[in-house]
């Protein structure tokens, strides 16, 4: 007998914006601005993916790309915050630290700026409307010149705050095999000034010793996902000893390859380390899954029981930037899910296909299989 995760009390602190986007979204907005979408969003649904070599991220980049191109101006940028805190909602996430580069939309809104401001004004709105808290982390990419990323972390700074509808955070998102991770620290530097929690992507597409590289030279708070930290135990004591909350997406290391099967992840060596571990669905538009798949795939394929998948959610809520009084009162009510009896659920699945809030699937779900 186990409790549902999905009424788990929860913390969501790894989900990109566009990635956040439900297929039946991304469908909707091509079709309002004539877009033609690859087969992988229509009629073969989530796609495989693979980010061994170039040859495959290359397919996940443009993917990903053809997604955010189908974001063309605010009702759109505003559609899918909304829609992000309905899902989480769903899933008993009550604090979502979603991450955008408002880089992307700008030309649509007029400018960075705006575009920010379009994502934060939703995340109030819809933060009163679901009764889940939605915070912003402004990511800058490996893809641009460090000299943006300071722009975007003065940007940050300026829209910096806690709670609901401010910036919270500053990460460094994409390939992390490319740029120079050094060359980015002015501006995490900047964002720290501001009061911005550190969390930059690390140790998923390279290994421990990238995880190193960020610990040394952007200070994090948090790693997105951080995951490879686990080759190296004297990477992983000090990830330990600084008390960096990892946000590992179980899913994304599938279907990018990084390991073969969801039960090869090595969450368990990095609790048994002593690590904090937080969930995330990263890009579940790619990856064909949300949230509470995360936790249903760590008591599945990992063995653990609810008073570890507890501890998670109690990582989760202590790992974010949510406000003290918010986080109080998260860390009772997870208290309160284990205090209660066990039992099973008939938990739903929610539009297309992934863990959420209606019956409907759209395709079949690839997790945990191997990529191609």
């Amino acid at each position: 007998m186990t409790r549902p995760v999905r009424t788990l009390p929860k913390a969501h602190l790894h989900l990109h914006f566009t990635g956040s986007m439900r297929v039946s979204t991304v469908r909707d907005l091509a079709e309002q601005h004539g877009l033609r979408l690859p087969h992988a969003f229509t009629s073969d649904w989530p796609p495989q993916l693979s980010g061994h070599d170039e040859r495959g991220w290359f397919r996940f980049q443009r993917l990903y790309d053809a997604a955010r191109a189908c974001v063309r101006g605010e009702a759109d940028m505003r559609r899918i915050v909304r829609e992000a805190a309905e899902d989480d909602a769903a899933e008993g996430s009550r604090w979502l630290e979603l991450q955008v580069d408002p880089t992307s939309y700008a030309p649509f809104v007029g400018g960075i700026t705006p575009a920010l401001e379009i994502v934060l004004d939703e995340a109030r709105t819809a933060s009163a409307d679901t009764g889940t808290h939605v915070a912003v982390v402004v990511a800058a990419s490996r893809m641009r010149h460090p000299l943006e990323a300071r722009t975007l972390a003065r940007l940050a700074s300026r829209h910096a705050g806690e709670g609901a509808g401010t910036v919270v955070g500053f990460g460094l998102s994409n390939d992390e095999r490319r740029g120079m991770t050094s060359e980015f620290a002015p501006a995490f530097r900047i964002a720290a000034r501001a009061g911005l929690a550190s969390v930059p992507h690390a140790g998923e597409l390279l290994g421990a010793d990238h995880v190193h590289v960020a610990l040394e030279h952007l200070r994090p708070d948090r790693l997105g996902h951080g995951v490879r930290a686990a080759e190296d135990p004297a990477v992983l004591a000090r990830v330990v000893q600084e008390e960096v909350t990892l946000e590992v997406c179980p899913t994304s290391n599938v279907a990018l390859g990084v390991y073969p099967t969801l039960a090869d992840v090595p969450l368990r060596r990095l609790l048994d380390a002593g690590a904090r571990v937080a969930l995330g669905a990263d890009d579940p538009l790619l990856f064909g899954s949300r949230l509470v798949a995360q936790y249903e795939s760590a008591r599945r394929d990992q063995g653990l029981p609810d008073e570890v998948l507890a501890e998670l959610a109690r990582a989760s809520v202590r790992g974010s930037s949510a406000p003290a009084a918010v986080r109080a009162g998260l860390l009772t009510a997870v208290d309160d899910w284990l205090a209660g009896d066990p039992h099973d659920a008939d938990e739903t699945r929610d539009v297309d296909g992934v863990d959420g809030v209606d019956g409907r699937r759209d395709g079949p779900s690839r997790a945990g299989a191997r990529p191609v």
